[in-house]
């Protein structure tokens, strides 16, 4: 190998990443790891989904001590530490989001990477790893077309709201495995919206809120407010991802149901 060349490929090796190529690496990286697991065959249903997760997290926090060991972190597969609320930079990490839909051998399931600054996703991305592909804000565009009055909720834990929203509204209701997944359906066009009530922590929509943000779609509470990150308690349950088009209207309809029943989830 010529000197030159020989430079040029170590320069590349070692030079920092980008908050931006990182999260999209991490992402690439994690799903990569998980098919590989799950391809061989060698272990099936919560076996298999027990090693995707621990060797998913362990691969991201090795990288993460190496190109930003400065920064918090907060994953649902680490023990959480006070440590980061002192943090201006955290990392949420879902290493995979939707273990069920992933070791049942289903395509909804993802890898969520996000940064956040002060509270706000400034960068994050949503691996669809069965789809071979990464989501991720420095290049992400919403779909746009005409609607297809379908609202998408939880597989597993379908909200009574998403029901209750869907008949007010007219809307089909369907379902998909993980958050990633069923916000990465509003961004591609085949669902409109995206509601969720109940059970849900900040690595749950970290990323797919950041990822469809950075689409141009709507992103809050369920009563209108913008979520925040880093939070001492990551408890973080109800979540509307939407069309502009048809953000104002569903919030009316959450709005009437919580006047109904007191809270999102009951």
């Amino acid at each position: 190998m010529c000197p030159s060349k020989q430079t040029a490929k170590v320069g590349a090796m070692t030079a920092e990443l980008n908050d931006a190529t990182l999260a999209q690496r991490l992402a690439q990286g994690t799903g990569e790891i998980l098919k590989g697991v799950r391809n061989v065959g060698l272990l099936r249903d919560s076996t298999l989904g027990d090693a995707g997760d621990a060797l998913a997290q362990d691969w991201i926090a090795r990288c993460l001590a190496l190109h930003r060991p400065d920064d918090g972190m907060l994953s649902e597969e680490a023990a959480d530490t006070p440590e980061r609320l002192s943090k201006n930079r955290v990392w949420i990490i879902d290493p995979l989001d939707g273990t069920r839909e992933f070791a049942s051998g289903r395509q909804d399931w993802a890898v969520h990477i996000a940064l956040a600054e002060d509270g706000e996703i400034t960068h994050s991305a949503v691996g669809m790893p069965d789809l071979g592909k990464v989501f991720h804000t420095s290049e992400v565009r919403a779909v746009e077309g005409p609607q297809t009055n379908r609202l998408v909720v939880s597989r597993n834990s379908p909200p009574a709201i998403g029901q209750f929203i869907a008949d007010e509204l007219g809307m089909e209701l369907v379902t998909m495995g993980s958050c990633g997944a069923k916000a990465v359906s509003v961004i591609l066009g085949d669902n409109d919206a995206y509601i969720h009530a109940g059970g849900q922590y900040e690595w749950d929509n970290a990323a797919p809120v950041g990822v469809a943000q950075a689409a141009g779609l709507h992103t809050t509470r369920l009563d209108g407010s913008a979520p925040t990150y880093n939070n001492e308690s990551p408890y973080l349950p109800d979540l509307l991802i939407s069309r502009p088009d048809c953000a104002e209207r569903i919030l009316v309809a959450a709005a009437k149901y919580k006047e109904l029943h007191g809270d999102y989830a009951e």
